[in-house]
């Protein structure tokens, strides 16, 4: 990676660990679409690097506050989900994988959006982890799905929760795209070198976290991804 995309992506990387470290996801829904119209190959596993990363700070922060219950229901239904992503990744060239980032990030922006609002009872979470499992595994997005679950409960219960099941999530994914040969050691590199990126937008989040309205940030963030999104998928399919 050249140091002038090492810049770029990293730019991208903070924000998104900003609005992660505010609102308990946000990181790989503006991320994703942005570095990989920066350079594919920094999706998933990259990106799933700093999202473990970014997964571990948040649950040292809020430790207390995870619903471990309704990880284990989550996480449930990730690893069959981790299989379906796997697939999605071995079975795509680059440009058609391009456009499947897209309409993953596109089809959360909708979930975002919509205004049904679920209880996390077992069998929400369990959905919800089958389908993370496997747009977080095949394109790092896999956040909004559980956000949705948990979008009426404690902001610190939200981010805690989130965190755990990002960390066991996460490193599921890793592990499985491993076994399937798609990890290499450039890739895991790429994403050590944006850390440092992601630990400053984590830390400008802690002094704001508490008093900073994440509504306000929801709707920005929304257009971007899904703008982001739509370049991507019209600059893989027809360009």
């Amino acid at each position: 990676m050249s140091w002038g995309l090492l810049a770029l992506a990293g730019v991208v990387v903070a924000c998104g660990g900003l609005l992660q470290g505010l609102i308990g996801f946000g990181l790989a829904l503006v991320a994703v679409p942005l570095l990989a119209l920066l350079d594919p190959a920094l999706v998933p596993v990259p990106v799933l690097v700093i999202a473990s990363a970014h997964a571990v700070m948040s649950l040292a922060r809020e430790f207390g506050h995870v619903d471990w219950r309704g990880v284990g229901w989550a996480m449930l239904g990730r690893l069959p989900g981790t299989v379906v992503g796997i697939w999605i990744v071995d079975s795509l060239d680059r440009k058609s994988f391009s456009v499947v980032v897209g309409v993953a990030v596109l089809a959360c922006v909708l979930l975002s959006l919509v205004s049904w609002r679920p209880r996390p009872t077992p069998r929400s979470l369990v959905t919800a982890g089958v389908a993370s499992g496997s747009f977080g595994t095949a394109t790092s997005v896999g956040g909004p799905m559980i956000a949705l679950v948990y979008q009426n409960e404690s902001g610190p219960q939200v981010r805690a929760t989130l965190a755990a099941f990002f960390t066991l999530g996460s490193v599921t994914s890793l592990v499985g795209l491993t076994v399937a040969g798609t990890v290499t050691a450039h890739k895991l590199w790429n994403g050590v070198l944006l850390v440092p990126f992601l630990i400053a937008g984590f830390l400008l989040s802690t002094p704001l976290r508490r008093r900073f309205d994440a509504k306000g940030v929801r709707t920005p963030m929304l257009v971007v991804a899904g703008a982001s999104a739509v370049v991507l998928i019209v600059r893989s399919a027809f360009l």
